[in-house]
């Protein structure tokens, strides 16, 4: 059956399930387009209901995303209801709902010369999916989210992740505790600073490494400056004196990238 009307009571939660208080009490999440819904069912994720809207998914470029779905779980929706439901342009008519995973420590599984991304408080959602895009694209071993200000399943980390939220390992934690793993497991952290006096592009992260990037009007605080082996920054030639925090985050990881040979 088609869904038409903007009153539905599923089309009406999906719309609530954008504010971070609905995620966290029903424990589901909204997944938009066919590439992420793929890239979520490759890693696992349960996904309990799937919204298509038949005009729009023609032209997906990921046509066979729905056959592992049962077909009592894959609703018809029209043009009007997806205008309702999406978060981005340009879509291909999917919208699906899913449960979210645990991020904890315990669960990531580090290779032998681990590399991983620390976070702290980052706050702005399109930020952290930009950074997990990189994750991804630099195939570092985890993201470690410290003392967040926005959770990983805003619909701005999924939409910016371009799906890297269901492929990289993430987990969310307190800084102590994040210090605590990463020198439990031998990993040697970086903080990214301004103020700092060495240059990035001389530290060897041919090793165990992690960078430890803080907020863009803050920083990092003093608990990991102090943890810190060194403190690194980019050099700024012009007139402004830093970069967009995903923005330095690639900058660093993909330097660490080259030194590794990869």
């Amino acid at each position: 059956m088609l869904i038409t009307s903007l009153q539905n009571p599923s089309v009406k939660n999906i719309v609530k399930l954008a504010k971070s208080r609905e995620r966290k009490e029903q424990q589901l999440f909204v997944i938009e387009g066919a590439r992420e819904l793929s890239l979520a069912l490759q890693s696992d994720y349960i996904v309990e209901s799937v919204y298509v809207c038949w005009e729009m998914f023609e032209k997906t470029k990921y046509p066979g995303v729905l056959d592992s779905m049962e077909e009592k779980n894959v609703l018809d929706i029209s043009p009007e209801v997806f205008g309702k439901i999406a978060y981005r342009e340009n879509s291909d008519g999917v919208v699906a709902i899913a449960k979210p995973k645990l991020h904890t420590l315990e669960y990531i599984k580090l290779s032998g010369n681990p590399f991983v991304i620390v976070l702290e408080a980052v706050e702005k959602p399109g930020n952290l999916g930009a950074i997990l895009r990189t994750a991804d694209a630099a195939a570092v071993d985890a993201v470690v989210v410290c003392d967040p200000q926005t959770d990983l399943y805003n619909p701005n980390v999924v939409r910016s992740s371009v799906g890297g939220i269901f492929t990289v390992q993430t987990a969310v934690c307190s800084s102590g505790d994040a210090a605590e793993w990463l020198k439990n497991n031998n990993i040697t952290p970086y903080a990214a600073e301004l103020q700092a006096a060495e240059f990035y592009q001389n530290i060897d992260f041919r090793t165990p490494s992690a960078i430890v990037m803080g907020t863009e009007a803050e920083g990092l605080t003093d608990f990991w400056l102090k943890t810190a082996a060194k403190r690194i920054k980019i050099p700024m030639r012009g007139k402004i004196d830093s970069l967009n925090v995903s923005v330095s985050t690639a900058v660093l990881t993909f330097e660490a990238m080259r030194q590794r040979g990869s």
